[in-house]
């Protein structure tokens, strides 16, 4: 196994440590041992998603879906039922805790729990001040000469 040194990352960006967080989280955790429950992730359209997690054997009071921090938490815990028989059991319905990093401006906008299936849909909503803006040129614009208390004083060029 190789153990990749982040230090780097953190000490030449500025504004990238979510993302060179995810990184660290992703190298030191075995992601390939948690496979229950198995999920899909679909892209339903530019900026949202769908995750649809099979929940088969759980009913709506057992499963949770919360947003903490940039992370939306699935989580199902079967109630206890009284003791059974089972000549087989081949379906699991053991507790489970799923979690999905979201990226910024990504909200859950709805969660719908149907023929044993979960389906959470997300969205991205970039706010205004953030979305691209076209700047008009013009051919007489005011060029700054000097910046004097954090203004630019503005000269008229002819």
């Amino acid at each position: 196994m190789r153990n990749f040194d982040l230090a780097p990352l953190y000490r030449t960006t500025v504004g990238f440590d979510q993302i060179a967080d995810l990184m660290d989280r992703v190298f030191t955790n075995d992601v390939s041992k948690q496979t229950y429950p198995p999920y899909n992730i679909e892209k339903t359209d530019e900026d949202s998603w769908r995750i649809s997690i099979a929940v088969a054997g759980f009913s709506d009071a057992d499963l949770a879906v919360e947003v903490r921090e940039n992370s939306l938490v699935v989580t199902a815990r079967k109630a206890q039922e009284k003791e059974r028989t089972y000549l087989h059991r081949g379906i699991a319905t053991r507790a489970f805790e799923r979690r999905f990093h979201l990226a910024d401006h990504v909200r859950v906008i709805g969660a719908a729990h149907t023929d044993g299936m979960l389906h959470i849909d997300l969205m991205r909503e970039v706010p205004e001040a953030l979305k691209p803006r076209q700047i008009r040129i013009s051919t007489d614009a005011p060029v700054s000469d000097q910046v004097v208390d954090g203004k630019v004083k503005a000269k008229k060029v002819n």
